[in-house]
């Protein structure tokens, strides 16, 4: 009789596994997004910024008005390095010095890499015209080596990008430089030949725009960004623009001792 009832018991108690072992499923699928949390934890919000030239493109030198491309690039990019650390922002540069030369395609990778909210990528024009624009890719191209960019989700978020940084742009820099507005990838001479997009857009995996800050054949365009108060006017104006897009700086929180 013991044995019968110790039977009717275990019997009882088998359909009870498999729903633990359900439930134990279940919390294992939820591990990966977890993971995927604690991956990021402690990193603050990451802005990219590519100071333009030298590349395989051009090296940027030419003298035009007393200064040139590299230089005005670079010496903007210092400026808004220090403006967004300022404000909380972690930013990675594409370079580390004025004259290092750095292709595009890897220039869309450190961005990649450093899984960067924005990548700003700083140029000057040479044109009959004058004043700044703000360009984005709205399409995606073919790169030399067959490689085909940027996705949906880059080009919808490069051109919120691009609609914030013209709107800051307009309001701080009123009255010094002529608004172009915004256009696309496709309206330069390199995006048309890669089907509407530039080198740096169709390997970028985070939303990207290029800023054409003057048109440097223009004598007051380059006497406005030759001067460091013109520089820093033009940084404060591109910070603006990134806090509007990418949204207040994410506090970097220290890592917990394990």
């Amino acid at each position: 009789m013991k044995f019968l009832t110790a039977l009717v018991l275990l019997l009882a108690l088998q359909p009870c596994v498999p729903a633990v072992q359900v439930k134990k499923a279940k919390q294992k699928t939820s591990v990966p997004p977890a993971k995927s949390k604690l991956e990021n934890a402690g990193r603050g919000t990451i802005v990219c910024i590519d100071p333009g030239h030298p590349s395989e493109v051009a090296s940027g030198r030419n003298i035009q008005n007393g200064t040139n491309e590299t230089y005005v690039a670079w010496s903007v990019a210092v400026q808004l390095r220090d403006v967004l650390e300022s404000k909380g922002y972690e930013v990675v540069m594409t370079k580390s010095a004025e004259d290092e030369l750095v292709r595009n395609k890897d220039r869309a990778l450190v961005a990649n890499r450093a899984r960067a909210a924005l990548m700003i990528r700083l140029h000057c024009d040479a044109s009959q015209a004058s004043g700044y624009a703000v360009y984005y890719p709205d399409r995606r191209g073919r790169a030399k080596d067959g490689s085909v960019g940027p996705t949906r989700d880059v080009i919808e978020g490069s051109r919120r990008a691009a609609d914030a940084i013209h709107a800051a742009m307009a309001e701080g820099l009123e009255g010094a430089l002529k608004d172009n507005g915004v256009r696309t990838d496709n309206e330069t001479k390199v995006g048309r030949e890669q089907g509407g997009a530039l080198t740096g857009s169709i390997f970028s995996d985070v939303p990207v725009v290029t800023i054409e800050m003057v048109v440097l054949s223009n004598p007051q365009d380059a006497e406005f960004i030759k001067a460091e108060a013109g520089q820093r006017r033009m940084a404060l104006a591109i910070a603006e623009g990134v806090a509007r897009f990418v949204g207040p700086a994410k506090p970097v929180e220290p890592r917990k001792q394990e």
